[in-house]
């Protein structure tokens, strides 16, 4: 289901919040009145999978960002904005994703924002030339770069067990 509207929002058990352009994101979900109601959901406990741009509104701070850029705090994470370069800069690369065991994950990395802090409530669960590029926290699943763009559903399926377990946990 896509979620544009507030009653649409409140149709979901989960959400993942995709990449895209950020600003443009944070202008839109101002317009169509999803702050609110999405930083209850959010902070309520709702799971997210938010990856590049996605990652970057759900992180507590983010660098090179405009002044207005929304961010939800979710993540406890600073993240720079086109950290890899821009467009043309496009990469893809083998990335080991701890909970993935010992097959690389094929990482797509699309003027992906850079993981520049941690902060202890967050948990890296991913990295690339040393540097984190996947984070937990909670029922929440933030990427610096686009599984979508794969044909390997791991990170797919690893977020849909996630939301599975906590709405089992949530229901009892």
């Amino acid at each position: 289901m896509v979620v544009r509207l507030a009653d649409e929002l409140a149709r979901v058990d989960a959400l993942v919040i995709p990449g895209g352009e950020s600003t443009t994101m944070s202008r839109l979900i101002r317009v169509f009145g999803l702050e609110a109601p999405l930083r209850r959901r959010i902070d309520s406990g709702m799971p997210c999978m938010a990856t590049c741009a996605g990652l970057i509104l759900l992180s507590s701070t983010v660098l090179d960002g405009r002044g207005d850029q929304l961010t939800f705090g979710t993540f406890d994470v600073t993240v720079r904005r086109n950290a890899y370069g821009r467009q043309v800069a496009s990469f893809e690369a083998d990335v080991d994703v701890d909970p993935l065991g010992a097959v690389p994950f094929p990482g797509v990395f699309i003027r992906a924002p850079g993981i520049e802090r941690v902060g202890a409530a967050a948990h890296v669960i991913a990295t690339l030339a040393g540097k984190p590029v996947a984070v937990v926290q909670g029922p929440h699943l933030g990427l610096g770069f686009h599984p979508e763009m794969t044909e390997d559903l791991r990170l797919h399926e690893m977020f849909v067990r996630g939301v599975t377990e906590h709405l089992e946990e949530n229901a009892a």
